[in-house]
């Protein structure tokens, strides 16, 4: 989906997250108006603790969620935008329902998603459908509907782990072996504290601490597994 190209949002379904063209599901959804406004929620969230003999609470930094977006879709079978009047707009708002919230069927999960309105993309997965009729003939049958559309953002997680960048002692790290690296100065860099060297070699199953290979891949686990054991 070039950027730049597009005059009107459009919406591609996926049965696969990798998003690749070969995993696309049915026809691309394409707004029949942009949408005026477009709402983004980027929250992080916190643990709080409070340590012995303190009277304050100290919030400790747990994740960022993946950010939220809500667009709203018009569906107009009036006649006044596009100059093309039909009976109504029932089944226009069911196939979009279908389209964002049904299950693929071969995957038996909600599709994933790729949503791009000119230079902009937004990949993730549909989170909820709000659907309001606004408009009706003298029988009761809709022929206006918006529907308010909210989507998480999805990252591969090669990615998201190089966006955070995370150095808290409190996760799971790898790490390649580099010249110069020695077991103590990895545990410096990611706990604070050489010490934790013995429990890394017991971990990765070292014969000698003292000789590691450059290319190697070690693992260090969170600091209060180390602790605990």
């Amino acid at each position: 989906m070039p950027g730049g190209e597009l005059e009107k949002m459009r919406i591609i379904a996926y049965n696969d997250p990798d998003l690749d063209d070969s995993h696309k599901v049915g026809q691309p959804f394409d707004a029949m108006m942009n949408p005026d406004t477009y709402t983004l929620d980027y929250k992080v969230e916190f643990a709080e603790g409070q340590g012995q003999g303190s009277s304050g609470r100290q919030q400790r930094f747990t994740m960022k969620p993946p950010e939220e977006m809500a667009f709203e879709f018009l569906f107009d079978n009036t006649g006044i935008i596009d100059g093309k009047p039909k009976d109504d707009v029932a089944q226009q708002v069911l196939d979009f329902k279908e389209f964002l919230v049904g299950l693929d069927s071969s995957s038996h999960e909600p599709k994933h998603f790729k949503l791009g309105w000119g230079t902009f993309l937004f990949k993730g997965r549909c989170t909820g459908l709000n659907i309001a009729y606004k408009l009706f003939k003298p029988d009761g049958t809709p022929i206006r509907a918006i529907c308010k559309a909210t989507f998480k953002g999805s990252v591969e997680e090669g990615l998201r782990i190089a966006q955070d960048n995370l150095q808290s002692p409190d996760l799971t790290h790898y790490r390649i072996v580099k010249k110069g690296d020695t077991l103590p100065l990895m545990c410096y860099r990611i706990y604070g504290n050489p010490k934790y060297y013995t429990e890394i070699a017991r971990v990765n199953k070292l014969i000698n601490f003292r000789a590691l290979n450059v290319g190697d891949q070690l693992v260090f686990p969170p600091i209060e597994a180390l602790s605990s054991s």
